[in-house]
């Protein structure tokens, strides 16, 4: 084929008085990787929803193959052999692994009725061509984030798209789920499939793509191949500046215990002791399923710990759920914004005060104009524009929502902050963002806990990194002896120092 597999060219759409995409235009070749890049916000999504059939653009045009085409419903992307794995998770956690991967192509007997064990054998099929070692007997809300990443990728490759749109879909992998990833990615290439890779990580778009479009603020910028552009050269055209180094920090002081952790379990996890001291950020690296996410929950009393203690400023927490946890001083903004984290339907006013309402009450009445004034606050701190007030969450970007997570939590002014995967599909402009922020809470002398699976990440903006594997937390390094090597290899249980460490902080 001579021209593009697909083209989209003076692509408009407006949602009310906002501008999301402005004349913009993109292509795609049989058997290449075009990376989309972009802050959030950018227009990104609102392209790929376009192009799904989720929403319909207001003007330009759509070829696939050079005949001009329109996607009205999701089922005419997927007739039309396009297929995309949002950054969003879009699966039932209710059900088994198998019945997510058959969801819309139920296999039938000849009674008409549902062939369960078509279902299984399809389904280990599925997993099997993208080396996913799971079940598909599991319940898929039983898995990690990162399995369930996995299971949706599954899906789409089992689609035989000739059109795959891939968004963020290595933020909750690890490093090997990734690698895994990767070889569909190159498979797929090789079988003439044209994918659409949108990522904030600078390392896996140089890894795979051919070229390299960007957008800014719903505008198109500009088109490039890796040889023709360097890391540099797409941060200024995403953000309009450059951005220096990413994780830079003064050196910390930290001062006192704040949060003190003793032989916590739970079945399966632990024991696990650590401290965080005031003016300190901690964090907490290993592979997906290695216990970090759960060992923090234990934590924050989302679920219940069967043995150890938790102190926060020398004071016992035991907390029966989070909202106890809460008032203890602990905040947690968890891995699943979508799930755990937001009330989606709801404003991000409501979101951003609903933990802090308590001190804007008098006789059992709620100040509704200091509510909003201390919201705005937030928001102006966290760079999320205004008029976003009255938005319901779910219409924000998936970089905007975790802002106003975090806005949650900064309103509510804890000692105590658990940030679990904090930049998750958060753009490079926005990153460095809430790098800062971070550093600004500890400086203003929170105790921090950061869990992440970027490791330059989890090595460059923390003073400790706590190594778990196993559900346990295995080794402890500081700033200066922490290395992507060293992490990794004590992750994987490749490190020659076994010993469980002393979990003292440095004073």
């Amino acid at each position: 084929m001579d021209g593009p597999l697909l083209e989209l060219t003076g692509i408009t759409k407006r949602f009310g008085a906002t501008l999301a995409l402005n004349d913009v235009r993109f292509d795609l070749r049989a058997g290449e990787v075009h990376a989309l890049m972009g802050e959030n916000g950018a227009g990104k999504s609102t392209l790929m929803k376009i192009l799904s059939g989720n929403i319909q653009r207001d003007s330009g045009s759509m070829l696939i193959e050079g005949r001009p085409v329109e996607i009205r419903s999701p089922r005419d992307a997927r007739a039309r052999g396009i297929a995309i794995i949002h950054q969003e998770l879009n699966t039932v956690p209710a059900m088994t692994v198998a019945e997510n991967l058959s969801l819309g192509q139920e296999p039938r007997n000849r009674f008409g009725m549902l062939d369960r064990r078509r279902v299984l054998r399809d389904a280990r099929e599925k997993l099997a061509r993208i080396h996913a070692d799971i079940d598909p007997t599991r319940p898929l809300g039983s898995l990690g984030i990162g399995m369930q990443q996995m299971v949706e990728i599954a899906r789409a490759v089992s689609e035989n798209a000739r059109v795959l749109v891939l968004d963020e879909p290595t933020a909750a992998l690890s490093r090997a789920e990734a690698q895994e990833l990767y070889g569909v990615v190159n498979h797929m290439r090789a079988q003439g499939v044209g994918l659409i890779y949108i990522s904030h990580r600078m390392e896996e778009v140089w890894q795979l793509a051919d070229r390299i479009s960007v957008f800014r603020d719903g505008t198109y910028v500009g088109t490039g191949t890796r040889d023709e552009l360097s890391e540099a050269d797409v941060v200024r055209m995403m953000v309009g500046r450059s951005i220096g180094d990413l994780y830079r920090h003064e050196p910390r002081h930290p001062g006192d215990v704040v949060l003190d952790v003793q032989d916590i379990a739970a079945k399966g996890l632990g024991p696990a002791s650590f401290q965080v001291r005031a003016g300190e950020v901690v964090s907490m690296s290993g592979l997906v399923g290695s216990g970090r996410t759960e060992l923090a929950r234990l934590v924050f009393g989302a679920d219940r710990r069967q043995a150890g203690t938790v102190l926060v400023n020398g004071r016992r927490s035991n907390p029966a759920d989070p909202a106890a946890a809460i008032a203890d001083g602990l905040a947690m903004v968890p891995e699943d914004r979508k799930s755990q984290g937001l009330f989606l339907d709801h404003s991000v006013e409501r979101n951003v005060a609903i933990s802090s309402l308590g001190r804007f009450t008098s006789a059992q009445v709620v100040r509704d104009r200091a509510v909003r004034q201390a919201v705005l606050a937030q928001m102006e701190r966290l760079r999320l524009r205004k008029n976003a007030i009255d938005l319901p969450v779910r219409a924000l970007s998936g970089g905007n929502q975790q802002k106003a997570a975090l806005a949650r939590w900064l309103l509510r002014d804890s000692p105590v902050m658990i940030l679990d995967e904090p930049t998750r599909g958060v753009d490079v402009g926005a990153k460095r963002e809430i790098y800062e922020l971070i550093d600004a809470l500890a400086r203003a002398g929170k105790a921090i806990l950061v869990i992440s699976s970027d490791l330059p990440e989890a090595i460059g903006i923390a003073d400790r990194v706590l190594v778990v594997r196993g559900g346990r937390i295995v080794k402890e390094l500081s700033a200066a002896e922490a290395s992507e090597e060293t992490v990794m290899r004590h992750a994987v249980g490749a490190g020659s120092d076994h010993q469980t460490p002393s979990m003292e902080a440095n004073p």
